[in-house]
């Protein structure tokens, strides 16, 4: 509970460092804007290298991590599906059907959908999605930005990865259309603390 507070704290007060853009919401990241000419402060790889270090490495594997997690939930599920369809006469069984899609949504909800706005996958890689337009990241924009990564990655999963060398924000099909960005976590918390240090000591 503490950590949460911590984190929705930092949503809102983040400030970032040279280059970077700073925004206000409610437990969004930040609110940024899509393009350099409406905000030049948009995160840049050349001032702020450290928020893309080996981002497309760090989102393969935690995609990885990720459905390993998913395929967990599915099994479960389905378990748990089998037997309460013995105790319900089979009424559980027509529940099967949607096991796999139902699981998808529910892992996505309560990861990337939560104020951490980052799966197991992504955590363990130091990964946060953060908005890159005016609006804010909240949990529905999480939802659709999941969802339109797999119908992206159902129609050219390469096609949605070619776009990162040709982004200078590593940013993939699915960013690019829902207006999101993935960044490095740990160098937006160290400046946080860092900024909030020195706030603290100017009083």
């Amino acid at each position: 509970m503490g950590e949460t507070l911590k984190l929705r704290a930092w949503h809102r007060a983040i400030s970032w460092p040279e280059g970077l853009a700073q925004g206000h919401g409610h437990d969004n990241v930040l609110r940024m804007n899509q393009t350099d000419a409406a905000r030049p402060r948009l995160p840049d790889p050349t001032s702020s290298p450290e928020l893309f270090d080996g981002l497309l490495t760090r989102r393969t594997i935690a995609f990885l991590i990720d459905l390993v997690a998913m395929g967990t939930l599915v099994i479960g599920f389905t378990l748990l599906g089998l037997v309460a369809g013995f105790l319900t006469f089979g009424l559980a069984w027509l529940g099967l059907f949607i096991v796999v899609p139902a699981s998808i949504v529910f892992y996505y909800a309560v990861t990337l959908g939560s104020a951490r706005r980052a799966t197991i996958g992504m955590q363990l890689m130091d990964l946060v999605l953060t908005p890159a337009r005016g609006q804010p990241l909240d949990g529905w924009m999480a939802l659709i930005h999941a969802g339109v990564f797999w119908l992206t990655a159902w129609i050219s999963l390469p096609l949605s990865l070619l776009f990162t060398l040709f982004t200078p924000r590593r940013q993939m099909l699915h960013d690019l259309v829902t207006g999101t960005l993935m960044v490095r976590r740990s160098p937006m918390v160290r400046h946080w603390q860092a900024q909030k240090l020195r706030a603290t000591q100017a009083f």
